[in-house]
């Protein structure tokens, strides 16, 4: 483990893209906003969260796509697309048609597992092959195959007035390069290592063995168990230590907020700490507390995280329900305060 922190090399967001049902309109605008001041601010890159039968952004892919033409530089991704809810070939075109039109700044993070509420919503979406649907990472390995330009039929050539190709078209050559995988498990990460994507870290990760992770004389220590998965998937990876990892946690800069936000952002964070104290459901999830502070409180923090000081990318996580006016009081100062205390400097 280094004993001090990489300086922070890139800098990115997450958000989910709330709305309001009766006018959803706004909402995805507000998200498409803040995506631009990100890039004003010099941020590398914007995360969108999938979040669907809910009020938040269903289809990030189309909204990157709209966020692509109003943006020229910073980095698009999702974190993550859970591809239970998708057809591999099908998102394979949509990923390549978004990375041409966004000059190759696509980042899509994927995961696997069945849909939430699988029982409840298989009849609309699997009518007909609901039981025997693969959620494994074989769905992950079909779409990085037509993403990396396999081809997905045996024929291509001309018929009558119409070409066909056996790859997937648009083909964007390096977009191959930039799929993530969002996992929190010692096989998520050895699994996307040893297929050479990139690994999206989280504020969740899984209580497993994790050669004494846990600890016996206390509760698990997240922080440990995140950085065991970070060396496992590095373990595994073709580029080794030099393998990217980006690092996820809701980090919340109080530096420029009002008395108001400060109390309203402490009062969050409170309200989600008891379900950092132990292993949550049969999956033995494990949550990590919210960071809330001034940046250079939140520094020393980072500084002392286990799996943070493996890491030099971040995608900090934006908290769900804030307002907009929220939402520019933290991106401000992760941009001015807290980025360059971590040794991040704004890109150009």
């Amino acid at each position: 483990m280094p004993s001090t922190s990489r300086p922070l090399r890139k800098l990115g967001f997450l958000t989910i893209g709330l709305f309001d049902a009766a006018d959803p309109g706004r909402g995805h605008e507000s998200t498409l906003r803040l995506i631009e001041l990100g890039e004003r601010l010099g941020f590398d890159s914007a995360w969108v969260r999938h979040r669907h039968l809910q009020y938040g952004i269903s289809s990030p892919v189309a909204v990157l796509a709209a966020a692509s033409q109003r943006t020229r530089r910073i980095q698009l991704g999702t974190a993550v697309t859970p591809l239970g809810w998708e057809n591999p070939l099908r998102l394979a075109e949509d990923l390549a048609t978004v990375d041409v039109l966004s000059g190759g700044r696509l980042n899509p993070g994927v995961s696997v597992g069945p849909p939430t509420h699988y029982d409840q919503v298989k009849g609309a979406l699997y009518p007909d092959t609901a039981d025997a649907e693969d959620f494994g990472f074989e769905r992950v390995r079909r779409l990085l195959d037509l993403v990396r330009g396999k081809p997905a039929t045996d024929f291509s050539g001309t018929k009558g007035f119409e070409v066909y190709s056996d790859i997937v078209q648009p083909h964007s050559p390096g977009l191959g390069r930039r799929m993530w995988y969002g996992g929190g498990s010692l096989r998520s990460a050895r699994w996307a290592g040893e297929h050479g994507m990139n690994f999206l870290t989280s504020s969740v990760v899984k209580v497993e063995d994790t050669g004494g992770a846990e600890g016996a004389d206390g509760p698990p220590d997240f922080a440990a168990i995140q950085a065991a998965l970070i060396r496992e998937f590095r373990a595994h990876h073709p580029d080794g230590e030099a393998a990217r990892v980006s690092h996820g946690l809701v980090v919340i800069p109080t530096d420029s907020a009002s008395p108001a936000q400060r109390a309203k952002y402490a009062e969050y964070a409170a309200r989600r700490l008891p379900r950092t104290a132990s292993p949550q459901g049969p999956a033995r999830q494990l949550f990590a507390p919210d960071l809330v502070g001034t940046s250079a409180e939140l520094a020393e923090r980072l500084h002392a995280h286990a799996a943070f000081r493996e890491t030099d990318e971040v995608a900090f996580a934006l908290p769900f329900t804030f307002e907009y006016e929220d939402y520019v009081q933290i991106l401000t100062d992760m941009a001015t305060k807290l980025g360059p205390a971590l040794g991040w400097r704004p890109a150009g």
